[in-house]
């Protein structure tokens, strides 16, 4: 019996492959548990098919992504932060603010979690900051840091 994995399994074999297996095992443990499908013709279309679709997605989110990042590149955020006698900011700038500025003033979604800081910024001057936008792009944001 020819069975398509729908799930790793260990000792046959990944997602995704055909495989030739005693009946038994494909009827009662494979498709019983869920891990594969018979191998019909329809079945193998639809898996063919839903593959398609996702590369089809996933090539989409890769030229998103991309332009997000040329975006971001191109992007100087300025944020209004509270200061101290000394020079040195009140706080610091967190991940979040930037992320919330950069929606205020430009429109562009960014999770603060996809934001990241190397150390705390705590004065005033010009950051550049790594951006992590998904499918391994990452974006530069400069970010400029002016006394409020």
């Amino acid at each position: 019996m020819k069975v398509l994995l729908i799930k790793d399994v260990k000792t046959l074999g990944k997602a995704g492959e055909l495989k030739e297996v005693a009946d038994g095992y494909g009827k009662n443990f494979l498709i019983g548990k869920g891990l594969a499908l018979h191998a019909t013709t329809e079945v193998l279309n639809r898996y063919k098919a839903e593959q398609k679709k996702a590369a089809e997605n996933e090539a989409k989110e890769i030229a998103a992504a991309k332009e997000l990042a040329e975006k971001l590149n191109a992007t100087k955020l300025t944020i209004k932060h509270k200061v101290g006698a000394n020079g040195q900011l009140i706080g610091s700038v967190t991940n979040k603010e930037v992320s919330e500025t950069l929606e205020d003033q430009f429109s562009i979604m960014l999770d603060k979690k996809n934001i990241s800081l190397d150390k705390k910024i705590k004065s005033i001057g010009i950051y550049e900051l790594d951006c992590k936008l998904g499918h391994s792009i990452h974006a530069t944001l400069k970010v400029d840091i002016i006394a409020e």
